[in-house]
């Protein structure tokens, strides 16, 4: 199998999940000319509205929209995440094919269990992608991230550090918006928490954040272990 070097590649248990989060994000990374790699746990099978096949239709154009360089998912199923020897391994796989420098996945104290639970597994998977004898299905070498990082998807934190998105919110929005089905009331679906001001209320949060740090939007990450600044506290160290 071809070898493809991400410089990022982020998970979600679902599509649009990663769009919340850090779609910003996303999408200034893309435009600096990295490779950027999507991967969703699951098709998202168990959603109040929608199908597979529109979410997976959604899912592609958000994608573009931001500049994504490949969305690819998984099969593992809805509303069945578990800190399982499966999952791990099937996440641990998609590191070791994309070898990404820096490793995204939702923060783990979210409402919907599924973010916890991706959360868990990626964290698992980011040490065990790493152990030259741990087994693999595609038999890839080990590869260790130098990074992982979590973003928020329903809940409200004190982020370890912020990126800048005021350049590429109105992007971020265009891709929410490319899911129809689960941000918009149709003819057929069912009023939720997403139907019911979702993305403005994600604009509130980024703008809030975004205001912590003299910015006009912003979003919020968090890390366990502490970041080293790369240049002075006062300028670059030439």
């Amino acid at each position: 199998m071809e070898t493809v070097k991400a410089d990022i590649l982020a998970f979600g248990a679902h599509a649009d999940d990663i769009e919340i989060g850090m779609g910003g994000t996303a999408a200034k990374y893309a435009a600096a000319g990295k490779k950027v790699i999507f991967c969703d746990l699951t098709k998202a099978e168990l959603s109040s509205n929608g199908t597979v096949a529109s979410r997976l239709a959604e899912a592609k154009e958000a994608a573009s929209l931001l500049g994504v360089y490949e969305r690819v998912g998984l099969d593992l199923p809805d509303r069945g995440l578990f800190l399982t020897e499966e999952a791990i391994r099937a996440v641990a796989e998609m590191i070791r094919r994309y070898r990404p420098t820096v490793i995204f996945a939702p923060y783990e104290k979210d409402r919907h269990p599924d973010h916890g639970a991706c959360s868990r597994i990626v964290q698992e998977a980011f040490f065990s992608a790493g152990i030259r004898k741990y087994q693999t299905p595609g038999h890839e070498g080990a590869h260790k991230a130098s990074r992982l990082y979590f973003y928020m998807i329903n809940g409200f934190h004190h982020p370890d550090f912020c990126i800048d998105i005021s350049n590429f919110m109105d992007r971020k929005k265009q891709s929410l918006r490319a899911y129809e089905s689960q941000f918009e009331i149709g003819a057929h679906s069912v009023a939720t928490p997403l139907t019911n001001g979702y993305i403005e209320a994600v604009e509130a949060r980024d703008r809030l954040m975004g205001k912590e740090v003299g910015r006009t939007f912003a979003e919020g990450f968090l890390t366990n272990v502490p970041l080293v600044l790369e240049q002075d506290l006062i300028g670059d160290l030439e």
